[in-house]
């Protein structure tokens, strides 16, 4: 009876211990780390993608982004990615620089489980998790319909490109040239590639001023370019002659909606960065939650009718 009792005081004792000992320790919480490979910090559009993305992440203090930037050089995104693939991200947010040479990459990352959102731009696979942007054959048709009632359904038109090896400026070419295909006195007379780059767009506009005495309308493919080509126009005493139409509509000082209100840009076209859908994309994709495979963004034409209401 002694025994049984002594062995009773020892299975409380070493059973009050466990308790005790398991109250004073605290769960370490999971984290996650999402690793977002940005194809060129420097332009505006995306400076406006990083900051909505993080502060979308900076809601779930479980979710780390690490954000590297690929100065928009296809090899160091590469190597950025393949970075991320030894580190063993939870989660790969990717907007590529262009399609062709970030898409094996972005295949391998996936053949080895880790889920891929690609945001904005597109690569040529069917192997990621789920691409999020809007529809940039839709935007560019917006765009050309909107030169051919400011033409009046003739005119000379110069091109600006984006980078023409990534997937929203062939989208835009595309887009644009639908929407004027019904219209045969209206000519893309010139087309070069900027970039995305205010003073590419400004660079080409100056050669352009020099080659051509009529220019009806300049189509950039984004904001930034249609500024430089404005100002170029400007200096050159021929900004009246000219309409000038740019994608984005950015607000703030430096946006494409200020630009509009300030008679520099006929038209800008929205093109929301989707950082905030990004960081709702991994929650549920760390959740363990299906999600659908593409997510089409809304877009909306901002002129001197509604450009107060975008400021």
């Amino acid at each position: 009876m002694k025994k049984n009792s002594i062995i009773n005081t020892i299975l409380t004792v070493i059973i009050l211990s466990t308790i005790l000992f398991g109250c004073g320790k605290k769960k370490e919480a999971t984290t996650f780390t999402v690793g977002f490979s940005q194809c060129n910090s420097a332009e505006p559009w995306r400076e406006a993608m990083n900051k909505e993305l993080m502060a979308e992440a900076a809601k779930y203090p479980e979710i780390n982004v690490v954000i590297s930037d690929g100065q928009q050089d296809n090899s160091k995104q590469v190597a950025d990615v393949e970075n991320f693939i030894v580190q063993e991200v939870d989660v790969l947010i990717i907007s590529p620089n262009e399609a062709q040479p970030l898409t094996k990459v972005v295949e391998k990352a996936y053949e080895q489980g880790i889920p891929v959102v690609v945001l904005d731009r597109k690569v040529l696979t069917d192997k990621y998790t789920v691409f999020i942007g809007a529809d940039n054959i839709k935007i560019g048709k917006a765009a050309g319909e909107f030169a051919v009632k400011l033409l009046g359904g003739k005119g000379r038109i110069l091109e600006i490109w984006g980078l023409k090896g990534s997937t929203p400026a062939m989208e835009r070419n595309q887009g644009f040239k639908d929407g004027i295909a019904n219209y045969p006195e209206i000519e893309i007379i010139y087309e070069q590639d900027g970039a995305w780059l205010r003073r590419k767009g400004q660079e080409i506009m100056e050669n352009a001023l020099q080659r051509f005495e009529e220019i009806d309308l300049v189509y950039a493919h984004n904001d930034p370019m249609a500024i430089g080509a404005y100002l170029a126009a400007k200096n050159a005493n021929r900004s009246d002659k000219t309409f000038f139409i740019g994608i984005d509509g950015l607000p703030g000082a430096e946006g494409g909606v200020q630009a509009v209100l300030n008679e520099q840009l006929s038209a800008t076209f929205i093109y929301p960065t989707g950082g905030k859908e990004a960081i709702n994309m991994v929650k549920e994709i760390l959740e363990g939650k299906e999600v659908v495979k593409n997510i089409i963004l809304d877009t909306q034409t901002i002129d001197k009718s509604n450009a107060n209401d975008f400021k």
